[in-house]
């Protein structure tokens, strides 16, 4: 009865990649920063390998050995966002980057998204989520026009109020918008609340282009094993190959139903995304917030590492950067740690650079038994006790 957990923690980026400048992310390191909070703690972490991964400044205190499988991993398509990033973990390396669109989005399109919905925009230009909240939250109040705007990313984001605009009815705004957009992600923003103190809502909804070839999760669901997934990975997939999905609210609620999980019986694949990292505390360059997150994300893994049955893999790791003491609030182009832990492992494996996220991927089909053609190379033979 294997099962695998994977659990991405969104945006824990661990320094700039080689290409960083062509993104503008030149110096950009999100664990460095988080690092000179007060608030940083990351035993458990440490205790696995973090602080032994290739390019990271070790612990003053650091002793040679570590209990978990550790490495860096090179993101190989162009990009740096969630879809992208999640694609490749799952085995699709995006030749050509998703479309962004710095001057906002084109005449013709918001044309045709106001007719569909009857409704006019605001804004349309790569913003702020809160600070485009505080500058037009209330003439879309007044007017019941959508605010639209988007970011350094391939991205989408339309906002209401929910007095104005029901959730369920943005939704069905964003479902146009997909439909008319090549964007990489279309997302509903509910708000509520009285100016200036807007606030936005859990009731967030990610649409996502379907991934454009066969994925790690079509292969798993293929063979008549589970898919669960956790947080957005449902969004970011398009649903396809899921056989469970439980959304959430925040990491401690993602960080509970994923405890809730690991007691039941299943034989598949967990798949997990904590958001908070990159939209609450990355994407508001607020250090301590993010700093704080990971050190509970550290506190609950402590906890949940004993819950592990003897068959399970653990692999911890991350879909881009989103350094918070850079001065934009984009997400950054940064190699992302790769961390195993099982008790059927080795320890203190350290795989150095990695150079695709499918090697993930290609690690949790092996460790499944089931064969495949996507891209990558596995390191479970590197990382798995040899059998006596």
């Amino acid at each position: 009865m294997k099962r695998v957990f994977l659990i991405v923690l969104d945006s824990f980026g661990i320094g700039e990649m080689p290409d960083a400048g062509e993104y503008g992310d030149a110096g950009s390191n999100t664990l460095r920063a988080i690092r000179s909070s007060p608030l940083f703690s990351v035993p458990t972490l440490a205790k696995l390998g973090l602080f032994h991964i290739r390019g990271i400044d070790p612990l003053s205190e650091q002793g040679l050995g570590f209990s978990g499988c550790v490495a860096r991993m090179k993101e190989a398509s162009r990009g740096k966002d969630t879809t992208v990033g999640h694609w490749e973990i799952g085995g699709i390396i995006s030749e050509d980057p998703l479309p962004v669109y710095p001057q906002g989005f084109p005449e013709e399109f918001c044309r045709e998204f106001s007719r569909h919905t009857g409704r006019g925009l605001l804004c349309n230009l790569p913003f702020s989520g809160t600070e485009v909240l505080r500058k037009f939250g209330e003439k879309h109040k007044q007017t019941g026009d959508l605010i639209l705007y988007t970011s350094a990313d391939s991205v989408c984001q339309i906002a209401a109020h929910e007095e104005i605009v029901p959730p369920e009815l943005l939704y069905r705004y964003c479902g146009i918008a997909r439909e008319l957009l090549p964007v990489g992600r279309v997302i509903a923003r509910p708000f509520t609340g009285e100016a200036p103190n807007f606030e936005r809502t859990p009731r967030r909804k990610d649409f996502s282009l379907p991934p454009p070839g066969k994925t790690m999760l079509d292969v798993i669901a293929g063979s008549g094993l589970s898919v669960i997934s956790v947080g957005k990975i449902w969004d970011i997939f398009g649903g396809r190959s899921i056989e469970r999905e439980f959304h959430t609210v925040d990491n401690q609620d993602g960080m509970e139903k994923t405890t809730a999980l690991v007691q039941e019986s299943f034989q598949g694949l967990c798949f997990v995304n904590l958001v908070d990292f990159d939209m609450k505390y990355g994407h508001r360059n607020d250090v301590d917030g993010y700093a704080g997150a990971i050190s509970q994300f550290d506190r609950w893994l402590g906890e949940f590492l004993p819950l592990l049955k003897e068959e399970d893999l653990l692999l911890i790791t991350a879909d881009h950067g989103c350094d918070p003491s850079a001065p934009g609030t984009d997400h950054s182009r940064e190699y992302t740690p790769m961390i195993a832990w099982g008790k059927s492992l080795r320890e203190g494996v350290n795989l150095g650079e990695r150079s695709t996220f499918s090697d993930i991927g290609k690690t949790v089909l092996e460790y499944l038994g089931l064969e495949n053609s996507l891209p990558g190379t596995s390191f479970l033979p590197q990382i798995r006790q040899p059998i006596s």
